[in-house]
């Protein structure tokens, strides 16, 4: 069984891919339920450190390359805010991901309808954690656990657009991975 199966949906509009990243998953408890929205950890090295001035050196090189190094600081502050939002205590995870649900394997069996929660860590250009809600959609058996599918809930457009921008840097990620 392929993680391509996650969600056997006709009408699906979202592209797919499998990655691995940090994740961590709880039940819901019923009264949480209505009270919950898909959330992104915010990003409190914005405005906390001035940006680093890149042009005026009239050398093209120089100027790409300090670029560069500023993106790759900006990233580090990122990650730091995430460990500081309670990050590290994710562990990786391979699963599928796509804008309307995701599918990802646990040891345990998780009932049809089951309300979760999980959190994960998006890395690309600009590292986020997300926490995101969903039905449980499919519970399957497997050898070696259990494949579980959920359908995305309490989500607005903001973090969808998140996890699909990940979807579509995976997506080119593996292209270049396999032409090169």
């Amino acid at each position: 069984m392929g993680m391509h199966q996650a969600i056997d949906d006709p009408g699906r509009e979202y592209s797919r891919v499998n990655a691995y990243i940090p994740f961590q998953y709880r039940a819901l408890q019923a009264e949480e339920r209505n009270h919950v929205r898909a959330r992104i950890a915010l990003d409190r090295t914005q405005g906390e450190y001035g940006k680093l001035s890149v042009g005026g050196s009239g050398d093209p090189l120089l100027e790409e390359w300090l670029k560069i190094l500023n993106s790759k600081l900006d990233a580090i502050l990122r990650l730091m805010s995430i460990q500081q939002e309670g990050g590290l205590g994710l562990s990786n995870k391979a699963l599928n991901i796509s804008g309307g649900g995701m599918g990802f394997f646990l040891e345990e069996a998780v009932p049809l309808g089951e309300m979760l929660e999980v959190k994960v860590a998006l890395t690309f250009q600009q590292p986020v954690i997300i926490w995101i809600y969903g039905e449980v959609v499919k519970s399957d058996p497997t050898p070696d656990g259990h494949f579980v599918a959920i359908r995305y809930t309490h989500m607005d457009d903001s973090v969808r657009d998140v996890i699909v921008r990940f979807v579509f840097e995976r997506e080119r990620e593996i292209i270049r991975e396999t032409r090169g």
